[in-house]
């Protein structure tokens, strides 16, 4: 997003319980859109869709070198009960590395790698006759108090973070890792370990992620494993194929499949979409395709959507 207006204010930029304040800055970022999106088969109908999002962020270099930077979102579709949605502190330097204390929307190291190549599909409100889709089990990074950890470099081409999610009724804390390699150019290649911490219903998740860029195409694949303690276990992997048309226009086609233990019918996501920008205007149009719904067979369902998102 970019930036539209900046105030000249003083930002209270000292660490977690400093009193002394030092002069700052804060900017805002807004983004808005509108689309629409239609449901085939036995669920069917179109419907009218609209977002709207402010982002504050900004702060400032302390007398002893750390920065400090806070940022929050009000985004009331989100989060109707509270007013705003994600926010955090942030606290960096080049020795340090950069701590990330959050209070909500930020997730953990494992979360932050696990949507799929294909860009979740599946999350898309699929339903046959009323009946939901089976989610895919993830980290309880959702409990909202964490405290995420990127390590300073130290080898070129590796970044590696670190995170810590308190715990909250019902929910135990719990900790993640995750490590990125992008030394060979056009290469990406990513490792996360973390785990959910419900109380009775404990998980052990995994996510790898690859992907490789060669002129104007790039393939990408995915996988996650979510192992619990009750013994059910599931495994979503996923790719994409996507090609760059112009500095401006894409297009990308994705499949994803949900397994999941004790079932004979997994579900099966597709997705073909093409992408337009100019300006900061960015116009869309997807594809979505599901079958064996809640893990039978039979259930199917289609869905397209038409775009337009804009960033000021």
């Amino acid at each position: 997003m970019n930036k539209f207006k900046k105030l000249g204010l003083t930002a209270l930029a000292g660490s977690l319980v400093a009193s002394t304040a030092y002069a700052g800055e804060m900017s805002v970022a807004g983004s808005a859109s509108i689309g629409i999106k239609n449901n085939s088969g036995t669920d069917g109908g179109k419907s009218i869709t609209m977002g709207n999002q402010l982002t504050f962020s900004g702060g400032g270099e302390l007398d002893n070198g750390l920065n400090v930077a806070l940022s929050f979102v009000l985004d009331h579709a989100d989060n109707v009960a509270k007013g705003f949605d994600s926010h955090s502190i942030t606290i960096s330097s080049d020795t340090l590395g950069s701590i990330v204390v959050a209070g909500d929307g930020t997730g953990n190291a494992q979360s932050a790698l696990d949507t799929t190549a294909a860009g979740d599909a599946w999350d898309n409100g699929f339903t046959y006759q009323g009946t939901a889709y089976a989610a895919m089990g993830g980290s309880t990074a959702s409990n909202n108090k964490s405290v995420n950890y990127t390590f300073p470099a130290v080898i070129d081409g590796v970044a590696l973070s670190a995170s810590y999610s308190g715990s909250t009724t019902g929910i135990k804390s719990t900790t993640a890792f995750a490590a990125t390699y992008t030394g060979v150019e056009g290469l990406s290649v990513s490792y996360g370990s973390g785990e959910n911490g419900t109380v009775g219903s404990e998980a052990d998740l995994t996510t790898m992620k690859a992907s490789y860029a060669m002129g104007s195409f790039t393939a990408a694949y995915s996988n996650t494993e979510n192992d619990t303690s009750a013994g059910t276990d599931e495994e979503m992997t996923s790719f994409k194929i996507s090609y760059t048309v112009t500095d401006d226009l894409s297009v990308s086609y994705g499949e994803e499949s949900h397994e999941t233990s004790g079932q004979s019918v997994d579900e099966e996501f597709e997705a073909i979409s093409v992408s337009y920008t100019t300006g900061g205007m960015t116009l869309t149009a997807a594809q979505y395709d599901a079958s064996g719904l809640a893990n039978t067979s039979g259930r199917t369902a289609e869905r397209w959507k038409l775009g337009a998102s804009f960033a000021f």
